[in-house]
């Protein structure tokens, strides 16, 4: 996943956007799914950002590290800092979405046809995710067939760092 400090043009708001790679970011740009949070608009562009760059393999610090690093109590928020009771519920948040991940397949670009046959019988019940356009996610919804976005973006398997 690669994430993108946006800035949207028509009120100067600036946010961060996660994206699969930069070609993704062009595709939903292009379709209009890429949207200023605070005003709607969807004429956004990425903004200037420092490259966060990874120490080489020979530099790594000695001591132990942790797995993943929980975000900042204070990660800064668009209008100031992220309280602390919201920065430990994200935290909270991701660890059971990782959870849960562990006891799903991934589909990939398959989720909205593999969802239809659990749905319809043509296949066992099973736990799975994968990706689904906008378009998509209102058909299944449409047809009764129970889904919901992740909270937080998940890597296809192979493509993770």
């Amino acid at each position: 996943m690669i994430v993108f400090d946006l800035e949207c043009r028509t009120g100067g708001h600036r946010f961060e956007g996660w994206f699969g790679s930069s070609e993704d970011f062009a595709s939903q740009q292009a379709r209009g799914y890429v949207a200023c949070p605070e005003c709607g608009s969807a004429d956004v562009i990425k903004a200037p950002m420092a490259p966060n760059l990874a120490r080489k393999g020979n530099q790594l610090p000695s001591g132990p590290v942790a797995a993943s690093p929980a975000p900042p109590a204070t990660a800064p928020m668009a209008k100031g800092p992220m309280p602390p009771e919201a920065a430990e519920m994200m935290r909270a948040l991701a660890t059971i979405q990782a959870e849960a991940l562990k006891q799903s397949r991934w589909v990939g670009e398959s989720f909205a046809e593999q969802s239809r046959a659990m749905h319809y019988g043509e296949r066992d019940a099973e736990a799975i995710h994968g990706q689904a356009t906008l378009e998509e996610a209102k058909e299944l919804h449409e047809e009764g067939i129970e889904v919901s976005p992740l909270l937080f973006p998940v890597a296809p398997p192979g493509e993770a760092n």
